[in-house]
């Protein structure tokens, strides 16, 4: 990045640091984030920005208009909240709630995209409009697709918009993109497996849904083997396991159910996870002389990159770190994320900045683990990603 952003960033250390702390200790849960959106809203305000708040309950939009005239529009976004996880972290900004933790790092992204609000509001050189679009409920509650149904693209028109995330395991400093798709779509099934249950010294006497579901786990992954193109990914996971009674192994139960996730980055492959994994429930059930019953619930869509506003955000992240820090061809990701609904609407393009550690000594603690921590050292770079990206959409003459 250019010597003056890097002075004039560098300012702001102390302050943005302060604020990611504050909203780690205080960390809110999907619609809740009312204390975090009131910080976001006054730090606006403050600033000199128009903010809008309530879409989706708690979502804040802020709008900045460039010294500059100019028709485009861009839409800026970060996550606000935080995740149900017992943090085990000691240092002085741990979360102070039982049982809430920022284990993903939305208290970084809502940090860097305030510092950058704030460094844009005291330079506003470019041509067109901002809205900085600070999102509730990324995490498994969709808050994304609620500000869009509740008419975030029709109050604040994007021509294109743009997303974030810190990733742990990848060096410090250091973004990676890719054009298409980015990350996975993300879904949820249940099986329920029903017979007569029994004795289980009499096993003959009725039908047992264990053995079905016992086959059913294991050939959910031929599916993988077998029907999805050995040149595509996708993941089919059981996650749950619910049938009889811990106190009475001697009894067999009626009911079997299993619940998993699907993964799965094209609309064809998501479409045979569904209905495979629904064939396979009634065919494996009416063998073993029980009824199967399946719910298969499409959560997130695949995370699709634009190419036009892919090449904006390798521009941007090389102008902040250098070429040799940008790697625009990574691998796609089997993670969910709900920006997918804003690229479902507009073009725009997801990037992902290293957070620092490794995975190989044991020195890296992912997302959603308890001793994660957003790295306060990458907080200056993620802003003038922001700042260099609005330059590369907005700033041209």
């Amino acid at each position: 990045m250019s010597k003056d952003l890097l002075r004039e960033l560098a300012a702001y250390r102390d302050e943005l640091t302060a604020i990611r702390h504050d909203i780690h200790r205080h960390p809110e849960t999907a619609f809740e984030e009312n204390r975090t959106a009131d910080i976001v809203a006054a730090k606006l305000t403050e600033w000199g920005i128009a903010v809008h708040r309530g879409l989706a309950k708690t979502g804040v939009v802020g709008t900045l208009k460039g010294k500059r005239p100019g028709q485009r529009a861009i839409g800026l976004r970060a996550d606000m909240d935080a995740l149900n996880l017992q943090e085990k972290n000691t240092f002085a900004h741990r979360s102070v709630y039982d049982g809430k933790m920022h284990a993903c790092g939305h208290d970084g992204h809502t940090t860097m995209l305030l510092g950058a609000a704030k460094h844009l509001a005291k330079n506003p050189d470019f041509a067109g409009t901002l809205h900085f679009i600070f999102q509730p409920a990324e995490e498994g509650e969709g808050g994304a697709r609620v500000m869009i149904e509740e008419g975030l693209f029709e109050k604040f028109p994007c021509d294109a918009v743009y997303g974030m995330h810190n990733m742990p395991g990848i060096p410090a400093g250091k973004f990676a993109i890719r054009q298409g798709p980015m990350m996975a779509a993300s879904d949820t099934w249940t099986a329920i497996f029903r017979g007569t249950g029994g004795h289980g010294a009499m096993p003959h006497m009725g039908t047992d849904p264990v053995m079905p579901s016992a086959a059913f786990i294991t050939a959910t992954q031929s599916i993988i083997g077998r029907n999805v193109s050995p040149q595509h990914a996708a993941v089919v996971s059981v996650g749950h396991v619910a049938a009889g009674s811990f106190g009475s192994p001697n009894v067999i139960p009626s009911q079997v159910t299993i619940r998993g996730t699907a993964r799965s980055y094209t609309p064809a492959d998501r479409d045979l996870l569904e209905r495979r994994l629904g064939e396979l429930v009634q065919g494996i059930a009416a063998a073993h002389g029980c009824t199967g019953e399946y719910d298969y619930l499409r959560r997130y869509p695949p995370l699709i990159n634009a190419p036009e506003q892919t090449a904006v955000a390798i521009k941007a992240a090389q102008a902040t770190v250098g070429a040799d820090l940008v790697d625009g061809e990574t691998e796609p990701l089997t993670g969910a994320e709900d920006f997918a609904f804003m690229l479902e609407k507009k073009p725009g393009a997801y990037i992902l900045l290293g957070n620092g550690g490794s995975v190989e000594d044991g020195s890296c603690h992912y997302v959603h683990t308890p001793h994660y921590d957003f790295n306060d050292e990458v907080t200056l770079t993620g802003v003038a990603y922001w700042v260099n990206l609005v330059q590369a959409e907005l700033g041209a003459p």
